[in-house]
């Protein structure tokens, strides 16, 4: 039996409901992304095409890309969304190439990467990179929704949380990457180099800074290490400057700084009595 609580509850839910029914597939989101990087990147062997082939395939992710936009196609301000897939395709070439710099920075300053087909096809930071940069074309051309559920899906599958709407610069390098994020007003300049556990963000969550600047500007060639937190519209980590680990900060550095947060190890030895506790200062 459904009592008359219950059932004004589903009556609330119904109309609820209404406005979610003309949304992008999620599911068709994620298998169109993942699509999109395989094309871009074919690593295996098996997956080598002739110009045909590599046609057909393009064919075939334009449908695709058409039939994800359709459902919000009435809230969209470009005039179709035959027009926006026009447009999002003829960036590729551009996009492809930020890629294949991104890449390349990774292997040539990560020691531990011996290829770039390794880089491309197991470094979960150029995924991300890859990705956000995918995705961030969509911003640019006012869609909405779409490029949050791309990122997402990479922050679910690497633990990395770029923001669509983020500027970056060519060359960009995340390594390892586990709990990096970047705020959505975020601006980060070229050759930039970040470290896991990094996060750019604001200072003030509150919703009435929505369309204001709240994040950090990282210039070019700056380096910052694990676990460092940047927060603010107004802080700008001026070029060639290196942010160590743990550190917080929320005022501008300028160019060629080096900011750091001093630790202290004590270490004693555990075998010699004495009343000095044990004491890790990080």
């Amino acid at each position: 039996m459904i009592n008359n609580y219950l059932n004004n509850w589903l009556f609330d839910l119904a109309d609820q409901q209404k406005s979610l029914i003309n949304l992008p597939s999620k599911e068709k989101a994620q298998h169109f992304i993942d699509q999109l990087i395989a094309f871009l990147f074919p690593i295996s062997a098996d997956k080598a095409c002739h110009q045909r082939q590599l046609s057909v395939q393009l064919y075939n992710l334009q449908a695709q890309l058409a039939d994800i936009l359709l459902p919000i196609e009435p809230i969209l301000r470009q005039p179709t969304a035959t027009f926006i897939v026009e447009q999002y395709f003829n960036t590729l070439p551009l996009v492809y190439n930020k890629l294949q710099l991104d890449a390349q920075t990774i292997l040539a300053f990560d020691p531990a990467a011996y290829s770039l087909a390794e880089v491309i096809l197991a470094y979960p930071g150029f995924y991300a990179i890859a990705v956000y940069r995918l995705a961030h074309e969509l911003v640019l051309l006012d869609v909405p929704i779409i490029p949050r559920l791309f990122s997402e899906h990479a922050h679910s599958k690497t633990g990395i949380d770029i923001h669509p709407g983020a500027s970056i610069g060519e060359a960009f390098f995340i390594d390892h990457g586990t709990g990096v994020v970047i705020g959505e007003t975020t601006h980060i300049g070229k050759q930039v180099k970040i470290y896991q556990g990094v996060t750019l963000g604001a200072l003030s969550v509150q919703k009435d800074y929505a369309q204001t600047k709240r994040h950090p500007t990282i210039e070019d060639n700056v380096i910052i290490y694990s676990g460092s937190t940047i927060l603010g519209g107004n802080t700008v980590v001026g070029h060639s400057s290196i942010i160590g680990g743990n550190v917080w900060l929320t005022e501008s550095v300028q160019p060629y700084s080096m900011v750091y947060h001093k630790s202290e190890v004590r270490i004693r030895n555990k075998n010699v009595e004495n009343n000095v506790p044990i004491d890790f200062v990080i």
